[in-house]
């Protein structure tokens, strides 16, 4: 009797990627566990850094254990041995950034090279390309604040994923939503298969 194999996936164009996944404070924070599971599918390996706020919305543990890597939420790793997250090493170490969700907070931080916590240092220290993923409710999203910090952070050459309308966590409807966890994904890989055609 013949034996059957089981053909193994088609190498995807994230196999081996190194990215660095930012979790900013925002009801959509929970999209990060299934964008995380997704990335790992693909064969990248994350990097989660959860914003201290953002733990509120997602557990370190949530992530940590799909994403198989502690999750960094802060400078400092062992304040009483002096040991820290080297935000140099982590900017150096990514092949992308991906902030998902990013919120209005978060934007305006990066937009205006503020370092107030860990992703943010990250953020200012990354050489690799930077995806935003923002997520907010509809008026915060039309602020002209917000669409300043937006295309400010664009005229960095940043990546920044379209958000889609729907309905929002406060019940009202329009633009604000995070882009869903596979079409963020499916984003990554265009771009990595791209530039590997390229």
């Amino acid at each position: 009797m013949p034996e059957i194999s089981n053909p193994q996936p088609a190498p995807s164009s994230l196999t081996g990627r190194r990215i660095v996944l930012g979790v900013s404070a925002s009801i959509a924070a929970y999209k990060a566990a299934p964008l995380t599971r997704l990335l790992i599918k693909a064969g990248a390996e994350v990097q989660v850094i959860l914003t201290e706020a953002a733990a509120a919305f997602v557990t370190p543990l949530t992530l940590g254990t799909l994403s198989k890597k502690p999750v960094l939420t802060s400078f400092l790793r062992d304040a009483a041995a002096g040991e820290w997250h080297n935000h140099v090493e982590l900017g150096l170490w990514a092949d992308a950034l991906v902030i998902a969700p990013a919120s209005a907070n978060t934007l305006g931080q990066l937009a205006n090279g503020l370092c107030p916590n860990l992703l943010c240092a990250v953020y200012l220290s990354a050489r690799c390309p930077v995806f935003l993923a923002p997520a907010m409710d509809v008026d915060m999203f039309a602020h002209p604040a917000v669409t300043q910090n937006l295309a400010r952070l664009r005229s960095f050459g940043n990546h920044v994923f379209d958000s889609p309308s729907g309905e929002l966590a406060s019940g009202l409807s329009g633009p604000g939503r995070m882009l869903e966890p596979e079409e963020i994904v499916a984003g990554l890989a265009r771009y990595f298969a791209d530039i590997t055609a390229g």
